[in-house]
């Protein structure tokens, strides 16, 4: 799917500064399966994160190359590391003391499940003494999480099937989560529940390492032509995705 916005274009040592092997790579969260939610013929990713890199790249004359990360949290990690040039990722005050973000194109609501018999009937009931939240660790809700629940206990696992294996296994009070995800966890678990509303919104960004911070000015704008001229959610109907919202 092409998108060229006309939104000028990015001048060359800037572009030289972003790319300079004249390919973009471009860092993707593997673990997140409303933005990745296929795989190519050849096995790399397919889906709203992907297609949003490669009209990216494209609008810059740039070939496209995936650089697969297994979650956020690792591909954050490589923001020193000159593996990637663009990371698609959920934007986070953490993250951006080393990534510098555009603003959000798309979001995802965060909320939690509870079991059966759960007294917790509002998320302002979770954050409170002896309440005991599974939460998958390095993601953006987690750390949302880190820095505001001031009361109950956090206990993270490894990945989004851990965070789960937590909750089940520990008998803990709540899990933590994307709506979409909690969705299909809880028909698994009779008398299980999902909490109305939401504790945050992971917000989709594009971001680059803080050294290549000058080429945030024409992504910004690369973004906010996707988001309002229509192709973030072309992309979202492209692939089918439920849960995904255009920010």
């Amino acid at each position: 799917m092409q998108f060229r916005p006309e939104i000028g274009e990015m001048d060359q040592e800037t572009r030289k500064l972003l790319a300079p092997s004249g390919v973009l790579r471009a860092g993707i969260n593997m673990s997140n399966f409303l933005l990745v939610s296929e795989r190519s013929k050849d096995g790399g990713p397919a889906g709203v994160s992907p297609d949003m890199a490669a009209a990216i790249a494209n609008s810059l004359g740039l070939a496209i190359e995936y650089v697969p990360y297994p979650n956020p949290g690792v591909l954050a990690d490589a923001a020193g590391k000159n593996e990637w040039d663009i990371a698609l990722i959920g934007a986070e005050p953490q993250r951006a003391e080393v990534i510098a973000f555009t603003p959000a194109y798309s979001e995802i609501e965060a909320t939690y499940l509870v079991p059966a018999g759960s007294p917790l009937r509002a998320l302002d009931d979770v954050d409170v003494k002896g309440v005991r939240i599974a939460v998958a660790e390095r993601t953006a809700y987690g750390l949302w999480l880190e820095r505001n629940i001031r009361n109950a206990e956090l206990v993270p696992a490894s990945g989004l099937d851990g965070s789960l294996n937590a909750f089940r296994d520990g008998k803990l009070d709540a899990l933590a989560g994307l709506r979409p995800r909690l969705i299909t966890d809880v028909q698994s678990m009779p008398g299980a529940r999902l909490l109305e509303g939401r504790f945050m919104a992971v917000q989709q960004a594009v971001g680059v390492p803080r050294t290549k911070a000058a080429a945030v000015d024409w992504l910004n704008d690369f973004v906010e032509a996707a988001r309002t001229q229509g192709f973030v959610a072309q992309l979202i109907g492209k692939f089918g995705v439920s849960g995904l919202s255009v920010a």
